[in-house]
Formats: C-alpha cells, sequence, structure tokens
C-alpha cells in the first residue's frame, strides 16, 4: 500500500485552522458554499503555534501510539489489498484497497468534512480526496511562509512506518485482531506525520533566531550549509535520551512499572518492556528525525521567497 497517489497537496486557507476540538466553537455548520460569515475563535481558545510546537515536540506523541500497536501481532492481511473484502476501490486501478488503505481514507474523510486538514500543523496522506467542508473555517493565525503549505512528505513518512518501524515493533504473526491493528496503525500514522512536518514550525523559530545566518546561505541555495546549521547535536541527543527514558517506563505493564518507577535508568532497561527503548531511540535517531529535518530544510530554502 502507498500513498503516492494522493500526495497532491490540497491548498487551504493560511489564516484556517481545522482543530476538530476547536469546531465547537462555531455556532451554526455550514455547506462548502460559503454563505456563513468566518468568526475567528476567542483568543483564549487559539493555538500558539510555536508554544504548541514545543509542546508536542517535547511530549513526544509517537511512543504512546507506538506501544499501542506492540500490543498486537503484524497480522499482514491488514496491509494486503484484496486480503480481507472491503468496500474501497482503487481509482486508477480498481484494485481492491487493503484495510488499513482502505480505513485511512474513510477516517480522513470524515475528520477532512469537519475542517482538520485545513489546520497548518495537520497533512492528510490523501488530500485528493477530502470533501467539501460542512463547516465554515476558522480564522488561524498566520505564523508561517506561504510556501509551508505545499510541504507534505506523507508519502516518505508512510513507506518509513511500514518498511522499518511497523516490523521493529511488531512480532510477526496473525492474531486476528485486524480492526484494532488498523485503528492502531492510524493513530500512529497520524502521529508520525504531525512530528514530522512541525518541522516547518522548528525551521521558522531557527530562522527567526539567526536571520543573519540563514539569509546568505538560502540566496546561495547551499543545503549543505543549511542542513549544518540547523543542526543541533546537543538537543538531538535529549530528545532521543527523553524519547528511550519514557519507553523504558511506559512500555512495561503497569505493575512493573509501579515497582520499577523509582529506580535508575539502568535498572529500568533492564526491566521487561512490551518495545525495547532502543528501538524506539534508534527509530527516532534514524527515520523519523531525519524526516523532520528534511521538512525544515525545504521550508528554509523557501523561506525568503
Amino acid at each position: 500500500m502507498t500513498a503516492s497517489q494522493g500526495l497532491v497537496v490540497r491548498r487551504r486557507n493560511p489564516g484556517a485552522s481545522a482543530n476538530v476540538a476547536a469546531s465547537s466553537s462555531s455556532s451554526s455548520p455550514s455547506s462548502s458554499t460559503g454563505n456563513a460569515a468566518r468568526k475567528p475563535p476567542h483568543p483564549s481558545r487559539r493555538t500558539t503555534g510555536f508554544s504548541h510546537c514545543r509542546a508536542t515536540v517535547k511530549g513526544d506523541p509517537v511512543s504512546s501510539p507506538s506501544l499501542k500497536r506492540s500490543q498486537f501481532l503484524k497480522n499482514g492481511k491488514v496491509y494486503e489489498p484484496g486480503a480481507i473484502p472491503v468496500p474501497g476501490f482503487s481509482k486508477e486501478t480498481g484494485e481492491q484497497q487493503s484495510m488499513v488503505e482502505y480505513i485511512l481514507r474513510e477516517t480522513e474523510r470524515l475528520h477532512g468534512s469537519i475542517r482538520r486538514y485545513t489546520s497548518p500543523d495537520e497533512h492528510a496522506f490523501y488530500p485528493r480526496d477530502l470533501p467539501p467542508l460542512v463547516l465554515p473555517p476558522i480564522e488561524y493565525p498566520s505564523l508561517l511562509h506561504p510556501y509551508a503549505e505545499t510541504i507534505n512528505i506523507n508519502d516518505k513518512v508512510m513507506a518509513m512506518y511500514f518498511a522499518d518501524l511497523l516490523p521493529r515493533i511488531c512480532d510477526d504473526g496473525d492474531d486476528g485482531n485486524y480492526g484494532s491493528s488498523a485503528l492502531c496503525d492510524i493513530n500512529l500514522l497520524q502521529a508520525l506525520s504531525k512530528r514530522v512536518h512541525y518541522g516547518k514550525y522548528v525551521a521558522e523559530s531557527k530562522f527567526r533566531d539567526k536571520p543573519e545566518l540563514y539569509e546568505p546561505l538560502i540566496t546561495a541555495k547551499d543545503e549543505a550549509g543549511i542542513m549544518d546549521l540547523l543542526t543541533v547535536e546537543s538537543v538531538e541527543r535529549k530528545v532521543v535520551r527523553r524519547v528511550k527514558n519514557k519507553a523504558c517506563v511506559f512500555g512495561q505493564d503497569i505493575l512493573d512499572v509501579m515497582g520499577t518507577i523509582s529506580l535508575t535508568k539502568e535498572a529500568l532497561e533492564k526491566s521487561k518492556s512490551k518495545v525495547e527503548p532502543e528501538r524506539v531511540a534508534k527509530l527516532y535517531n534514524e527515520w523519523i528525525m531525519p524526516l523532520n529535518k528534511q521538512v525544515q530544510l525545504d521550508y528554509l530554502l523557501h523561506r525568503l521567497d
């Protein structure tokens, strides 16, 4: 299963937000005709952007969904087109979709109709299939360069997930929990996408901190120079260490955690864990952070456009 067919980015209002929770701020739904006037949400309900980015990155939205998916075996039938009969077919080939592709597409259609993917920090895997909005867009503060709207590397996120992450967190086999496995896959894919694409905000923050250093490199299109400048190895090591420590604690059964919560890091690593903490740390170091930095580089190369 691939997402390559759905990666033409749907242009969105740069001042719009798709935070599903914020949808309640609109007093009444509207069709896609746009008859209802746009009304900005109360300032107290707006996401501040950079502070939200820092909280999300620090909070590590990936570890918990990874641990939940590890409860089940790999269940390969979920990813084989036609292996499980679902009412979804490719528009190009007519081939029956895999179960996880079908559920992901339908989930995005539902969430897309209530403006999830009009938010700058949300990215659909199949943006071409998003339906018209049933709610009017919410005004959202513009924090990024307009080029940010065109950045969507969910094809690489999905390829990384199925080729590298899934085999490392799940044991081979079939336990019949197809629906639960697919839902965990979707939650994890969405978390990975958000974590990777927060590179836009990280890049903007770095640019604002040191514009005098970035501008000459951007003008010269010096990709190696930009990548070297945006790479802060001490911060990356802290991120990997924090993720590893979190996996040590939350990757265990609750009774194990209660008995080892006060132990040293070395003792925690020796305790029984559903997913080896070293694996989670390695995935961050080798895949998630490099994809995030790829987003940063792409954004910065066009920051002065």
